[in-house]
């Protein structure tokens, strides 16, 4: 069959600030598309995305990056990863982290998530005053998951504010078209969070607490195995980078969603009900997430184009999500949406082991935007982040009053 090739730039910033139409045109040509530019296959359809998340043909097979001796810290953090991983050593880790997870700390953690939400509307309410702008991003999106997750490991709050600049570092080596400097400052970020992380581990393991790091530590499953010094480590910066990351961007993109679509927000007023059915809507709408790379370890067909062995493919999530084939009118924002099979989470054995805590932060954080303000306003348009892969904001100025 005729492959058709991949008609943008991944890089483009047009198509980073608006791929949905992008998206649209090429899923009606095809699919699956060869990417000329990245190396790599792309599924735009909902069913190739899901195939290629779920296929354990297609696995996350890491690959150092190199030179090496440039690199140690960002790569001991992705070879001990669960996420670069497959099974069987993939079932061992993520049975161990399930395991300190089930001690109920998401749920120990729900009121004080719901005080801090709430806490932090009114700071933004105060600080507003209906008159002045304030930035949703920096005053709530990016503050409540990162003290969340911190929370939850135990991360003493005079640190918390090393995390998010040690993420937004890392992170930024998922995208394409990446700068020496973007490295350098990813390298510096992971040597500094591995070092940190270590000595924080061994304080949990001579002075041990009720939090997850602590569990981690001393976690064993029915054999009598536990993580390593460097899946430890390892766990927990992913924790905390996949952890914030995706509640912070869905935080933006879906309250900028809202604003755009007043009748929605107006809706979800109305009726506080819809929100878990509106939070699953906005991770749609607007996904967090826009690619996930697996790579062949044997031939393997999707659609009808083979993927050969060592080729990668990427589910274009934010394509998948707007799926005319599954969704009904899916570029049209519904938060009352009920059948709403996204893929924003993953699926398959990836699927996000922090989805419960994502939810519980998002429902606490849109719960208290709406309940606790009688105005909510775009002020002046929001500015996007310059990055393809990680889709969010930089600033979403608002302006609110309180009830």
């Amino acid at each position: 069959m005729t492959v058709a090739p991949v008609p943008f730039d991944l890089t483009d910033p047009a198509l980073v600030a608006d791929p949905y139409p992008a998206f649209a045109v090429a899923r009606a040509a095809a699919p699956v598309q060869w990417d000329e530019r990245q190396g790599l296959w792309l599924t735009f359809g909902h069913a190739e995305a899901n195939a290629v998340l779920r296929d354990r043909r297609l696995g996350r097979i890491w690959s150092d990056r190199t030179p090496t001796e440039r690199f140690e810290s960002f790569n001991l953090i992705h070879r001990n990863a669960i996420l670069e991983m497959e099974p069987p050593t993939h079932t061992r880790l993520r049975r161990l982290i399930s395991a300190a997870f089930a001690r109920g700390h998401v749920e120990r953690l729900r009121p004080w998530v719901q005080e801090l939400a709430d806490s932090l509307v009114d700071s933004l309410v105060e600080r507003s005053a209906g008159e002045s702008d304030v930035d949703v991003l920096s005053g709530m999106a990016e503050e409540l998951p990162v003290a969340v997750i911190a929370e939850l490991l135990g991360v003493p709050a005079a640190d918390r504010p090393l995390l998010r600049p040690w993420s937004n570092a890392i992170v930024k080596m998922y995208e394409y078209g990446r700068t020496t400097e973007i490295e350098a400052d990813a390298e510096r970020a992971a040597a500094e969070f591995v070092a940190y992380l270590r000595e924080l581990a061994a304080e949990r393991r001579t002075t041990p607490g009720e939090d997850l790091l602590t569990h981690l530590v001393t976690v064993r499953d029915a054999e009598g195995d536990r993580l390593t010094e460097d899946e430890l480590v390892t766990t927990c910066i992913l924790l905390l980078n996949a952890g914030h990351e995706a509640t912070v961007n869905v935080s933006g993109n879906g309250l900028l969603a809202l604003l755009e679509h007043p009748d929605q927000l107006a809706r979800l007023r109305a009726d506080p009900g819809l929100l878990p059915t509106a939070i699953e809507e906005l991770m749609r709408y607007d996904s967090p997430l826009q690619l996930f790379e697996r790579t062949a370890t044997e031939d393997v067909e999707i659609s009808g184009v083979t993927v050969a062995r060592g080729q990668k493919i990427a589910a274009l999530l934010g394509s998948a999500n707007r799926d005319p084939a599954v969704f009904v009118d899916p570029d049209t924002l519904d938060v009352g949406r009920a059948d709403n099979p996204h893929i924003s989470f993953g699926a398959g054995v990836h699927f996000c082991i922090g989805a419960p805590l994502a939810r519980v932060e998002l429902q606490a954080s849109f719960g208290a935007l709406l309940g606790r303000t009688s105005r909510l306003e775009l002020a002046r348009p929001a500015r996007r982040r310059p990055e393809f892969v990680i889709r969010g904001l930089q600033e979403l100025p608002v302006v609110l009053t309180g009830r």
